[in-house]
């Protein structure tokens, strides 16, 4: 099935796409998680662009291996650390993902109360405790504290996933490219 398009082998096409954009979500992934106030803005864009990259890396896997029953096993570990890559980007996308989730449904700590109704104005539907106004602003605070926390920890593991990811990448694409370039400029004396 990913053999080749129009004749030409998929999975030099593919790996273009792929080594385009696991890179841009590596550092859209790094961007989001250490800087705040783009998560809202941008952080559903990266998680756009994080998956199209994922989705992308098991058909230039498959891609590969009918590139390999054609040519033969490319040189070096380029087909081992093709096969693992996969196992690097999605964790990278699934915390991106509940970065981006987590971080919209996060209400601050200083939100406005809607008027007369114990409701957030957010209007996230749980109701707000009516033990005063002291311990109102108490629970809300410890809700965003757990929150914000938890936000901060899942931010924490995409930056970390984000570097093994982008680490793998560079394997992957360092050894695909001495399997298919490695000869080229050396001089043989002959």
């Amino acid at each position: 099935m990913f053999d080749t398009i129009q004749g030409l082998p998929l999975h030099p096409l593919v790996v273009h796409a792929v080594v385009v954009l696991l890179p841009l979500a590596v550092a859209g992934t790094l961007a989001v998680a250490l800087v705040p106030r783009w998560r809202r803005t941008f952080g559903p864009l990266v998680a756009l662009v994080t998956t199209a990259g994922t989705a992308l890396v098991p058909v230039a896997t498959q891609s590969g291996e009918s590139l390999v029953a054609r040519v033969g096993a490319p040189a070096g570990d380029h087909q081992v650390l093709g096969g693992q890559l996969l196992w690097f980007v999605l964790p990278m996308a699934l915390l991106l993902w509940a970065l981006v989730v987590m971080d919209r449904r996060a209400v601050p700590a200083d939100a406005p109360r809607a008027a007369g109704t114990g409701r957030r104005a957010a209007d996230d539907g749980r109701p707000a405790p009516r033990r005063g106004v002291g311990a109102m602003a108490a629970t809300t605070s410890r809700e965003t504290r757990t929150a914000g926390g938890a936000v901060t920890v899942v931010a924490a593991l995409a930056v970390v996933a984000a570097f093994a990811a982008g680490f793998q990448v560079y394997r992957v694409g360092e050894s695909g490219a001495r399997s298919v370039w490695g000869g080229v400029g050396t001089s043989q004396a002959g």
